[in-house]
């Protein structure tokens, strides 16, 4: 079995976990109250940042050309994902300059971060990869229940769209490529994935 698809099923009690909390819940239906998604957004765009960031230090490191481009194109992506929560920001009257990261958030791209300065192109691969599977599985299964168009549609579209399904699957590749299956890597990807949980968490308690 790749070693992404071992990961992920190592770890699919946290992304159902990630699925049935009331947070990700408000954003299929629609019922998620406005604050609270307005502070998500603010968020994520902060870890975002973090985020596009470690795809350029991966870059860096990785050891050939072919890993070097397409990592460089994976950033490209989180470029436009940004653009996209500032044009929510904009509509909303929001302005991400002036967020202040949480408690949660900073200790999420604090890691990726660390990691990616630290440590090899594939640890760094095993850190992010959650992130981007994780999404895709939440944005398919919301997508899959969701009786109406409302608030949150675009966000559902967004993250259960054919185009993010394959970059998802390109930084999979990637990490079956330079990733060792060592438990380092294991750790990684499940604190990453704890992460995500408890970003979910911090924004549905804000």
């Amino acid at each position: 079995m790749p070693l992404a698809q071992q990961l992920w099923q190592d770890h699919v009690d946290l992304a159902e976990a990630c699925l049935a909390h009331p947070f990700v819940q408000g954003i299929g239906d629609g019922s998620l109250p406005r604050a609270r998604f307005a502070y998500y957004i603010g968020q994520d765009a902060f870890y975002l940042q973090a985020f596009a960031r470690a795809y350029l230090l991966a870059a860096a490191r990785a050891p050939d050309w072919d890993g070097f481009r397409e990592l460089h194109e994976l950033a490209g992506g989180v470029l436009q994902e940004l653009e996209l929560h500032e044009t929510v920001a904009r509509s909303w009257g929001l302005d991400l300059a002036t967020v202040t990261p949480d408690r949660e958030t900073r200790r999420y791209a604090d890691f990726l971060l660390a990691t990616a300065w630290g440590q090899d192109v594939g640890l760094t691969l095993a850190a992010m990869t959650p992130c981007m599977r994780l999404y895709a599985f939440l944005g398919q299964r919301l997508a899959a229940e969701q009786q109406s168009i409302h608030t949150y549609s675009d966000w559902v579209q967004t993250y259960s769209s054919t185009g993010f399904a394959a970059l998802a699957a390109q930084l999979e590749a990637l990490l079956d490529r330079y990733a060792l299956q060592t438990t380092a890597t294991t750790a990684a990807y499940g604190y990453a994935m704890d992460c995500e949980q408890a970003f979910f968490s911090a924004a549905w308690a804000c």
